[in-house]
């Protein structure tokens, strides 16, 4: 059994700052990539910013410069810094984990249940 828990979302003003948090807990044996997406009302689900086992990360061009993915490999955790937020930005966004459990032959993703964000213009 593995879980993901989302934390961190709120209600922000545009410019504001929000940091994300994403513990991954259960019969994990390793953790291949952590994600984080995002979904608005009608939209559909996409990928935000992705950070591998090695700490190198992706991100989406409109949160370029201004969304930091990080990891605490120690912990199983992974942050989504979020600053200058835009109305734009407010969706449920969603931690995802491409992980192997032990005793498992191949990875899977695994999702959270989502945290909300809302920008406020």
């Amino acid at each position: 059994q593995v879980q993901l828990v989302e934390s961190g979302g709120g209600l922000v003003q545009a410019g504001g700052s929000l940091r994300l948090s994403c513990v991954a807990s259960g019969n994990i044996f390793s953790i291949n990539a952590m994600r984080w997406y995002r979904q608005a009302p009608g939209e559909q689900r996409m990928l935000v910013a992705d950070i591998n086992s090695g700490g190198t990360t992706t991100y989406t061009d409109s949160v370029k410069g201004r969304f930091t993915i990080s990891r605490d490999y120690a912990k199983n955790t992974a942050y989504l810094e979020m600053n200058n937020l835009r109305p734009e930005d407010t969706a449920l966004y969603y931690c995802n984990a491409f992980l192997r459990t032990r005793g498992g032959v191949y990875s899977q993703n695994y999702w959270g249940q989502g945290t909300q964000v809302t920008v406020s213009s």
